[in-house]
Protein backbone atom coordinates (compact mmCIF):
# COMPACT_ATOMS: atom_id res chain seq x y z
CA UNK A 1 0.00 0.00 0.00
CA UNK A 2 1.01 3.30 -1.16
CA UNK A 3 2.15 6.34 1.06
CA UNK A 4 -0.39 8.47 -1.43
CA UNK A 5 -3.25 6.60 0.78
CA UNK A 6 -4.70 9.51 3.23
CA UNK A 7 -7.71 8.47 5.10
CA UNK A 8 -10.09 11.09 7.15
CA UNK A 9 -11.27 9.29 10.28
CA UNK A 10 -14.47 11.29 11.66
CA UNK A 11 -15.25 10.48 15.38
CA UNK A 12 -11.76 9.57 15.35
CA UNK A 13 -11.82 9.52 19.45
CA UNK A 14 -15.15 7.40 19.79
CA UNK A 15 -15.43 4.11 20.33
CA UNK A 16 -15.17 2.64 16.61
CA UNK A 17 -13.28 5.25 15.81
CA UNK A 18 -10.71 4.48 18.15
CA UNK A 19 -10.23 0.79 17.61
CA UNK A 20 -10.29 1.32 13.49
CA UNK A 21 -7.72 4.26 13.80
CA UNK A 22 -5.71 1.63 16.09
CA UNK A 23 -5.90 -0.71 13.22
CA UNK A 24 -5.43 1.37 10.72
CA UNK A 25 -1.72 2.06 12.58
CA UNK A 26 -0.99 -1.68 12.27
CA UNK A 27 -1.43 -1.31 8.03
CA UNK A 28 1.37 0.71 7.71
CA UNK A 29 2.04 3.28 5.11
CA UNK A 30 -1.18 4.78 5.38
CA UNK A 31 -1.41 9.00 6.47
CA UNK A 32 -4.72 8.87 9.05
CA UNK A 33 -5.86 12.13 9.62
CA UNK A 34 -8.26 12.01 12.61
CA UNK A 35 -11.61 14.06 13.03
CA UNK A 36 -13.16 14.75 16.24
CA UNK A 37 -15.22 17.59 18.61
CA UNK A 38 -11.91 19.16 18.94
CA UNK A 39 -11.12 19.59 15.28
CA UNK A 40 -11.72 22.82 13.75
CA UNK A 41 -13.49 23.63 10.54
CA UNK A 42 -10.27 24.63 8.96
CA UNK A 43 -8.80 21.81 9.51
CA UNK A 44 -11.63 19.36 8.73
CA UNK A 45 -11.50 21.17 5.26
CA UNK A 46 -7.57 20.45 4.55
CA UNK A 47 -8.23 16.94 5.64
CA UNK A 48 -11.18 16.57 2.94
CA UNK A 49 -8.93 18.09 0.25
CA UNK A 50 -6.52 15.60 0.69
CA UNK A 51 -8.39 12.41 1.80
CA UNK A 52 -8.62 9.56 -0.44
CA UNK A 53 -10.47 7.27 2.07
CA UNK A 54 -13.44 8.69 4.65
CA UNK A 55 -14.46 6.76 7.43
CA UNK A 56 -17.88 8.93 8.76
CA UNK A 57 -17.79 7.77 12.12
CA UNK A 58 -18.91 10.94 13.76
CA UNK A 59 -22.44 11.66 15.53
CA UNK A 60 -24.91 11.99 17.97
CA UNK A 61 -26.29 8.94 20.69
CA UNK A 62 -27.18 10.30 23.75
CA UNK A 63 -27.87 14.71 23.04
CA UNK A 64 -29.83 17.17 26.00
CA UNK A 65 -32.67 17.27 23.20
CA UNK A 66 -33.82 15.71 20.24
CA UNK A 67 -33.58 18.41 17.88
CA UNK A 68 -29.53 17.77 18.73
CA UNK A 69 -30.00 14.28 16.62
CA UNK A 70 -30.43 15.81 13.51
CA UNK A 71 -27.75 18.70 14.16
CA UNK A 72 -25.19 15.78 14.88
CA UNK A 73 -25.78 13.49 12.53
CA UNK A 74 -27.56 14.80 9.36
CA UNK A 75 -26.08 18.32 10.11
CA UNK A 76 -22.61 17.41 10.15
CA UNK A 77 -22.74 15.27 7.70
CA UNK A 78 -24.05 17.69 5.47
CA UNK A 79 -20.94 19.86 6.19
CA UNK A 80 -18.41 17.42 5.41
CA UNK A 81 -19.44 16.09 2.10
CA UNK A 82 -20.00 19.99 1.30
CA UNK A 83 -16.43 20.05 1.74
CA UNK A 84 -15.55 16.60 -0.34
CA UNK A 85 -17.16 18.78 -3.29
CA UNK A 86 -15.79 21.89 -2.64
CA UNK A 87 -12.49 20.46 -3.52
CA UNK A 88 -14.08 18.08 -6.39
CA UNK A 89 -12.99 14.65 -3.71
CA UNK A 90 -14.51 12.28 -5.13
CA UNK A 91 -13.01 10.30 -2.75
CA UNK A 92 -14.52 6.31 -1.44
CA UNK A 93 -16.97 6.90 1.98
CA UNK A 94 -17.74 4.46 4.49
CA UNK A 95 -20.51 5.63 6.68
CA UNK A 96 -21.26 4.07 10.08
CA UNK A 97 -24.99 4.32 10.08
CA UNK A 98 -27.50 2.12 12.31
CA UNK A 99 -30.09 -0.25 12.62
CA UNK A 100 -32.27 2.43 13.55
CA UNK A 101 -32.24 4.13 10.85
CA UNK A 102 -35.16 1.58 9.47
CA UNK A 103 -37.03 3.04 12.94
CA UNK A 104 -39.12 6.35 13.35
CA UNK A 105 -37.17 7.48 16.51
CA UNK A 106 -35.31 10.67 16.59
CA UNK A 107 -32.20 9.19 16.59
CA UNK A 108 -32.82 6.83 13.47
CA UNK A 109 -34.88 9.73 11.96
CA UNK A 110 -31.40 11.46 11.99
CA UNK A 111 -29.11 8.44 10.81
CA UNK A 112 -31.69 8.21 7.31
CA UNK A 113 -31.82 11.77 7.10
CA UNK A 114 -27.53 11.30 6.97
CA UNK A 115 -27.82 8.12 4.54
CA UNK A 116 -29.98 9.93 2.07
CA UNK A 117 -27.36 13.08 2.15
CA UNK A 118 -24.78 10.33 1.23
CA UNK A 119 -27.39 8.62 -1.16
CA UNK A 120 -27.53 11.99 -3.15
CA UNK A 121 -23.80 12.62 -3.01
CA UNK A 122 -23.33 9.71 -4.65
CA UNK A 123 -25.39 10.43 -7.60
CA UNK A 124 -24.37 13.63 -7.74
CA UNK A 125 -20.55 13.08 -7.91
CA UNK A 126 -20.14 9.12 -8.78
CA UNK A 127 -18.37 8.58 -5.47
CA UNK A 128 -18.57 5.23 -3.68
CA UNK A 129 -20.74 5.41 -0.61
CA UNK A 130 -20.91 2.23 1.56
CA UNK A 131 -23.38 2.89 3.78
CA UNK A 132 -23.44 -0.16 7.17
CA UNK A 133 -26.37 0.24 9.38
CA UNK A 134 -24.80 -1.19 12.51
CA UNK A 135 -26.57 -3.33 15.16
CA UNK A 136 -25.45 -2.81 18.87
CA UNK A 137 -21.50 -3.23 18.61
CA UNK A 138 -19.12 -4.17 21.80
CA UNK A 139 -15.89 -4.53 22.79
CA UNK A 140 -13.10 -2.73 24.55
CA UNK A 141 -12.65 1.04 25.20
CA UNK A 142 -16.60 1.48 24.66
CA UNK A 143 -17.94 3.95 26.93
CA UNK A 144 -20.61 2.70 29.89
CA UNK A 145 -23.69 4.03 30.82
CA UNK A 146 -23.80 5.75 26.94
CA UNK A 147 -25.40 3.87 24.30
CA UNK A 148 -24.37 0.06 24.76
CA UNK A 149 -25.68 -2.59 27.74
CA UNK A 150 -22.68 -4.33 27.22
CA UNK A 151 -20.24 -2.01 28.25
CA UNK A 152 -22.56 -0.76 31.05
CA UNK A 153 -23.28 -4.41 32.16
CA UNK A 154 -19.41 -5.53 32.05
CA UNK A 155 -18.89 -1.87 34.06
CA UNK A 156 -21.23 -2.56 36.20
CA UNK A 157 -20.64 -6.02 37.57
CA UNK A 158 -16.55 -5.76 37.58
CA UNK A 159 -17.22 -3.47 40.34
CA UNK A 160 -19.76 -5.33 42.01
CA UNK A 161 -22.09 -2.62 41.48
CA UNK A 162 -26.06 -3.20 40.46
CA UNK A 163 -27.43 -3.39 36.98
CA UNK A 164 -30.66 -2.95 35.54
CA UNK A 165 -32.83 -5.71 33.60
CA UNK A 166 -36.11 -4.74 32.89
CA UNK A 167 -37.16 -7.90 30.60
CA UNK A 168 -34.71 -10.63 30.50
CA UNK A 169 -35.84 -11.91 27.28
CA UNK A 170 -35.25 -9.34 25.31
CA UNK A 171 -33.00 -10.17 22.54
CA UNK A 172 -29.99 -8.20 21.50
CA UNK A 173 -28.58 -7.56 18.28
CA UNK A 174 -24.38 -7.65 18.55
CA UNK A 175 -21.38 -7.05 16.80
CA UNK A 176 -18.15 -7.63 17.91
CA UNK A 177 -15.68 -4.00 17.76
CA UNK A 178 -13.07 -6.41 15.85
CA UNK A 179 -15.54 -7.71 13.34
CA UNK A 180 -16.89 -4.65 12.30
CA UNK A 181 -12.94 -3.03 12.43
CA UNK A 182 -11.73 -5.63 9.78
CA UNK A 183 -14.88 -5.34 7.45
CA UNK A 184 -14.13 -1.77 7.65
CA UNK A 185 -10.71 -2.72 6.46
CA UNK A 186 -12.10 -4.91 3.83
CA UNK A 187 -14.01 -2.05 2.78
CA UNK A 188 -10.97 0.69 2.22
CA UNK A 189 -9.46 -2.34 -0.52
CA UNK A 190 -12.85 -2.72 -2.22
CA UNK A 191 -13.81 -5.77 -0.44
CA UNK A 192 -17.11 -4.55 1.45
CA UNK A 193 -19.94 -6.62 2.21
CA UNK A 194 -23.05 -5.88 -0.09
CA UNK A 195 -26.37 -6.68 0.88
CA UNK A 196 -29.81 -4.83 -0.48
CA UNK A 197 -27.65 -1.59 -1.46
CA UNK A 198 -26.27 -1.78 2.41
CA UNK A 199 -23.14 -3.01 4.09
CA UNK A 200 -23.29 -5.19 6.19
CA UNK A 201 -20.73 -7.09 9.25
CA UNK A 202 -20.83 -10.74 8.52
CA UNK A 203 -20.61 -11.38 11.96
CA UNK A 204 -23.59 -10.99 14.12
CA UNK A 205 -24.33 -12.60 17.41
CA UNK A 206 -28.05 -13.03 19.16
CA UNK A 207 -28.02 -13.31 23.09
CA UNK A 208 -30.80 -12.28 25.51
CA UNK A 209 -30.30 -9.70 28.65
CA UNK A 210 -30.66 -12.16 30.99
CA UNK A 211 -28.34 -14.50 29.33
CA UNK A 212 -25.68 -11.62 28.69
CA UNK A 213 -26.17 -11.42 32.41
CA UNK A 214 -25.36 -14.93 33.60
CA UNK A 215 -22.89 -14.92 31.08
CA UNK A 216 -20.81 -11.93 32.46
CA UNK A 217 -21.96 -12.43 36.19
CA UNK A 218 -19.74 -15.92 35.57
CA UNK A 219 -17.25 -14.09 34.43
CA UNK A 220 -16.66 -12.33 37.49
CA UNK A 221 -16.77 -15.40 39.60
CA UNK A 222 -14.00 -17.24 37.35
CA UNK A 223 -11.62 -15.59 39.47
CA UNK A 224 -12.78 -17.95 42.75
CA UNK A 225 -13.73 -21.01 40.94
CA UNK A 226 -10.18 -20.45 38.11
CA UNK A 227 -12.51 -21.81 35.18
CA UNK A 228 -12.01 -20.21 32.26
CA UNK A 229 -15.25 -19.89 30.12
CA UNK A 230 -15.84 -21.99 27.01
CA UNK A 231 -13.58 -19.88 24.44
CA UNK A 232 -14.56 -22.19 21.56
CA UNK A 233 -17.78 -20.14 21.08
CA UNK A 234 -17.08 -17.09 19.41
CA UNK A 235 -19.51 -14.92 21.23
CA UNK A 236 -18.21 -16.46 24.97
CA UNK A 237 -14.60 -15.30 23.17
CA UNK A 238 -15.58 -11.88 22.33
CA UNK A 239 -17.72 -11.17 25.68
CA UNK A 240 -14.48 -12.25 27.52
CA UNK A 241 -12.21 -10.16 26.26
CA UNK A 242 -14.66 -7.09 26.55
CA UNK A 243 -14.76 -7.82 30.27
CA UNK A 244 -11.52 -8.21 31.05
CA UNK A 245 -11.15 -4.89 29.22
CA UNK A 246 -13.75 -2.92 32.03
CA UNK A 247 -11.73 -4.39 34.58
CA UNK A 248 -10.23 -1.26 36.99
CA UNK A 249 -6.88 -1.38 37.22
CA UNK A 250 -6.28 -2.46 41.14
CA UNK A 251 -8.38 -5.34 40.42
CA UNK A 252 -5.96 -6.58 37.46
CA UNK A 253 -3.92 -9.06 39.76
CA UNK A 254 -5.51 -11.21 42.06
CA UNK A 255 -3.93 -13.97 44.71
CA UNK A 256 -4.41 -17.82 44.21
CA UNK A 257 -4.89 -20.67 47.48
CA UNK A 258 -1.60 -21.95 47.71
CA UNK A 259 -1.17 -25.36 49.40
CA UNK A 260 1.86 -25.60 51.03
CA UNK A 261 3.75 -27.73 53.23
CA UNK A 262 7.20 -28.55 54.26
CA UNK A 263 7.96 -30.34 51.04
CA UNK A 264 6.92 -27.27 48.84
CA UNK A 265 3.93 -26.25 47.50
CA UNK A 266 0.84 -27.07 44.84
CA UNK A 267 -1.49 -23.54 43.50
CA UNK A 268 -4.01 -24.20 41.24
CA UNK A 269 -3.80 -21.84 38.30
CA UNK A 270 -6.26 -22.49 35.84
CA UNK A 271 -9.27 -24.65 35.02
CA UNK A 272 -11.12 -24.83 31.86
CA UNK A 273 -13.94 -26.48 30.32
CA UNK A 274 -12.99 -29.70 28.99
CA UNK A 275 -9.60 -28.81 28.07
CA UNK A 276 -7.90 -29.39 31.60
CA UNK A 277 -6.03 -27.64 34.66
CA UNK A 278 -3.13 -25.93 34.90
CA UNK A 279 -1.22 -25.63 37.91
CA UNK A 280 2.26 -24.74 39.42
CA UNK A 281 4.18 -27.32 41.42
CA UNK A 282 7.45 -26.53 43.59
CA UNK A 283 9.35 -29.41 45.41
CA UNK A 284 11.81 -28.43 48.31
CA UNK A 285 15.68 -29.49 47.44
CA UNK A 286 16.01 -33.68 48.38
CA UNK A 287 11.88 -33.96 48.27
CA UNK A 288 10.32 -36.10 46.14
CA UNK A 289 6.41 -35.55 45.51
CA UNK A 290 3.90 -37.72 43.39
CA UNK A 291 4.01 -41.48 44.18
CA UNK A 292 0.48 -42.13 42.22
CA UNK A 293 -1.06 -42.75 39.35
CA UNK A 294 -4.63 -42.24 37.67
CA UNK A 295 -7.32 -44.64 35.77
CA UNK A 296 -7.98 -42.07 33.13
CA UNK A 297 -6.45 -38.91 34.19
CA UNK A 298 -3.14 -37.71 32.19
CA UNK A 299 -0.84 -35.22 32.77
CA UNK A 300 2.26 -33.02 31.57
CA UNK A 301 4.74 -31.39 33.37
CA UNK A 302 7.61 -29.06 32.18
CA UNK A 303 10.14 -27.96 34.88
CA UNK A 304 10.89 -23.96 34.41
CA UNK A 305 13.16 -23.58 36.78
CA UNK A 306 15.79 -25.89 39.14
CA UNK A 307 16.44 -29.33 38.12
CA UNK A 308 15.70 -32.98 39.11
CA UNK A 309 13.90 -35.91 37.57
CA UNK A 310 10.88 -37.33 36.94
CA UNK A 311 10.51 -41.41 37.45
CA UNK A 312 7.62 -42.95 36.06
CA UNK A 313 6.48 -47.47 35.94
CA UNK A 314 3.56 -49.05 34.77
CA UNK A 315 1.89 -50.35 37.41
CA UNK A 316 2.06 -54.11 38.24
CA UNK A 317 5.55 -54.02 36.14
CA UNK A 318 8.91 -53.71 37.69
CA UNK A 319 10.74 -51.17 34.62
CA UNK A 320 11.75 -47.58 35.55
CA UNK A 321 11.64 -44.72 33.04
CA UNK A 322 13.22 -41.61 34.20
CA UNK A 323 13.69 -38.37 32.81
CA UNK A 324 16.24 -36.05 34.01
CA UNK A 325 14.87 -32.32 33.99
CA UNK A 326 16.28 -28.57 34.20
CA UNK A 327 14.36 -24.89 33.83
CA UNK A 328 17.39 -23.78 31.57
CA UNK A 329 15.83 -26.95 29.13
CA UNK A 330 12.76 -26.82 28.48
CA UNK A 331 11.18 -30.06 28.02
CA UNK A 332 7.84 -31.63 27.91
CA UNK A 333 7.20 -35.06 29.96
CA UNK A 334 4.03 -36.80 29.24
CA UNK A 335 2.53 -38.87 32.77
CA UNK A 336 0.49 -41.15 30.89
CA UNK A 337 -2.46 -42.96 32.34
CA UNK A 338 -1.71 -46.29 33.96
CA UNK A 339 2.12 -45.43 35.08
CA UNK A 340 2.64 -44.38 38.34
CA UNK A 341 5.49 -41.13 38.55
CA UNK A 342 7.03 -39.42 40.97
CA UNK A 343 9.16 -36.29 40.69
CA UNK A 344 12.39 -35.26 42.77
CA UNK A 345 14.70 -32.33 43.59
CA UNK A 346 18.07 -33.22 42.96
CA UNK A 347 19.02 -29.38 43.03
CA UNK A 348 19.77 -26.83 45.89
CA UNK A 349 17.24 -24.59 44.72
CA UNK A 350 13.62 -24.77 44.57
CA UNK A 351 12.37 -27.08 41.70
CA UNK A 352 9.32 -25.16 39.97
CA UNK A 353 7.14 -27.25 37.60
CA UNK A 354 3.97 -26.37 35.17
CA UNK A 355 1.75 -29.76 35.24
CA UNK A 356 -1.51 -29.56 33.12
CA UNK A 357 -3.63 -32.29 33.46
CA UNK A 358 -6.14 -33.52 31.44
CA UNK A 359 -9.22 -33.11 34.11
CA UNK A 360 -9.38 -30.60 36.70
CA UNK A 361 -9.45 -32.08 40.10
CA UNK A 362 -12.69 -33.14 42.22
CA UNK A 363 -12.61 -34.22 45.33
CA UNK A 364 -15.17 -36.64 44.80
CA UNK A 365 -13.94 -38.40 41.98
CA UNK A 366 -10.17 -37.80 42.59
CA UNK A 367 -9.08 -40.31 40.45
CA UNK A 368 -5.54 -41.03 42.20
CA UNK A 369 -3.76 -43.71 43.53
CA UNK A 370 -0.99 -44.20 45.90
CA UNK A 371 1.85 -46.15 44.71
CA UNK A 372 5.79 -46.01 44.89
CA UNK A 373 7.65 -45.68 41.89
Amino acid sequence: MGLSLSILVTGAKGFIGKNLVAELKNQGNISINECDVDTTPAELEAYCQVATFVYHLAGVNRPQNNTEYMTGNSGFTAALLAMLQKHNNNCPIVFASSAQAALSNPYGQSKKAAEDLFLAHSLATDAKVMVYRLPNVFGKWCRPHYNSAVATFCHNIARSLPITINDPSTELNLVYIDDVVAEFVRALHGQANIQNNYCVVPTTHHITLGALADLLYSFRDSRVSLTVPNLSDALTRKLYATYLSFLPESDLSYSLKINSDERGSFTEFVRTVGQGQFSVNITKPGITKGNHWHHTKHEKFMVVSGSGIIRLRVVGTDAVTSCHVRGDSLQVVEIPPGYTHNIENLGESDLVTLMWASEPFDKDKPDTYMARV
